[in-house]
């Protein structure tokens, strides 16, 4: 592998010679404009119109019934589990291959993960791996998912779509009802990434978004919960801005609720972000296919979009030849200040997690062992 090709490529597209990020956020529109309006309103934390122009934004981009926003991507996960009715003792369904969050918001509810291994098409949770696992160690009693080895509820599923990449929606959506489990998405990547032509975050009861900083955009730090039907969007706004009754000064809180609150200020942010997430979906794609070329006669395999959905390729992906050639690169491309990472290591093996129950890994532990992601922010200009 060339490394000094590749890092001059990533130079060139980024018009720098300084250090190169993995994803960096871009503030080229009406940022500053809306922070000031916020500022001289005075309305720079939980209450403000922005927070409100945010949720109809992103509503009407998703097509989901209601978005409400909250503080951050893992409070929006939280929220849904909450909601869905996830309790202590539960079992919920996910994967190994994700983001510590996917799992440590089922962990605050009292729930304990179950492993199912990845799909090599999507790199998230593989449908006939769900099912076999389901089939093998589950059955359906008095309307619940009964985990036999335990006796407890399997509660919920959440696949999240990784880099960006839609899971198996209809596959998964099947399998659910068929084994009555609620679907949760963890779209926490995938904002602008469709599964046959339907947003993602939009096929489960509920679909959780994060705005950190090193999303596609960024309200700093936030989240939006999208919910399938009208009722649950007004339980689960009320719910996350601490059950609190409507009145104009007395303070009654008629549920357990959680101060998970967007402040105007950081969705003032996201609104002028929202205006320019087209354009940066467009910019990021052609970024993937100047990658894709770059590595078409490499050892080294471009993480393509599966055929089904147009992915936000939030973060390119390689995968390398062996785990070695995996360590040479990337030791090679951070030595030259260029930023490439490997992906998060299987939540088993984490001391949190490691003696959850768990199927067979072996896609989760061959993608761990291999997978490199590229800078991918959005470039500046048109490539």
């Amino acid at each position: 592998m060339a490394y000094k090709d590749l890092v001059r490529l990533v130079r060139d597209i980024y018009r720098s010679e300084d250090f190169i990020p993995l994803h960096a956020p871009r503030f080229d529109g009406n940022e500053q404009q809306y922070i000031a309006e916020t500022i001289t309103s005075t309305y720079v934390s939980s209450v403000g119109l922005f927070v409100d122009e945010l949720e109809q934004k992103l509503s009407a981009y998703t097509k989901a019934q209601r978005a409400v926003a909250t503080v951050n991507g893992t409070a929006a996960l939280h929220a849904s589990l909450y909601l869905t009715g996830v309790q202590r003792g539960d079992l919920v369904i996910t994967q190994a291959l994700t983001f510590v969050a996917t799992c440590n918001a089922l962990h605050y509810l009292g729930a304990e993960p179950i492993f199912v291994d990845i799909s090599p098409v999507s790199l998230g949770l593989c449908p006939v791996a769900l099912d076999h696992y389901l089939s093998s160690n589950a059955e359906v009693c008095d309307d619940s998912c009964i985990h036999r080895p335990t006796g407890r509820i399997i509660r919920a599923v959440v696949p999240m779509h990784t880099f960006g990449h839609p899971v198996q929606l209809d596959e998964l959506v099947s399998i659910c009802s068929k084994w009555n489990i609620d679907l949760v998405e963890d779209a926490a990547e995938s904002l602008g990434s469709y599964y046959k032509g339907k947003h993602t975050g939009t096929f489960g009861r509920f679909g959780a978004i994060s705005f950190n900083g090193n999303k596609i955009i960024t309200t700093g730090g936030g989240g939006m919960v999208l919910c399938k039907t009208e009722a649950d969007g007004k339980r689960t706004k009320h719910v996350t801005t601490t059950s609190k009754a409507s009145h104009p000064y007395e303070f009654f809180h008629d549920e357990l609720g959680f101060n998970y609150r967007m402040p105007n200020l950081n969705a003032a942010l996201g609104c002028a972000q929202m205006e320019v997430l087209d354009s940066y979906l467009h910019q990021k794609r052609e970024l993937a296919n100047i990658y894709r070329q770059y590595f078409s006669n490499s050892d080294f395999m471009f993480v393509n979009e599966p055929e089904y959905a147009k992915s936000n390729y939030w973060l390119n992906a390689i995968l390398a030849p062996s785990s070695e050639a995996r360590d040479e690169f990337l030791k090679s491309t951070n030595d030259a200040g260029v930023m490439t990472r490997p992906v998060w290591q299987l939540m088993n093996r984490l001391p949190m997690y490691e003696h959850a129950y768990k199927g067979e890994l072996s896609q989760s532990e061959f993608i761990e062992a291999r997978l490199i992601n590229l800078p991918s922010s959005a470039p500046k200009v048109t490539l």
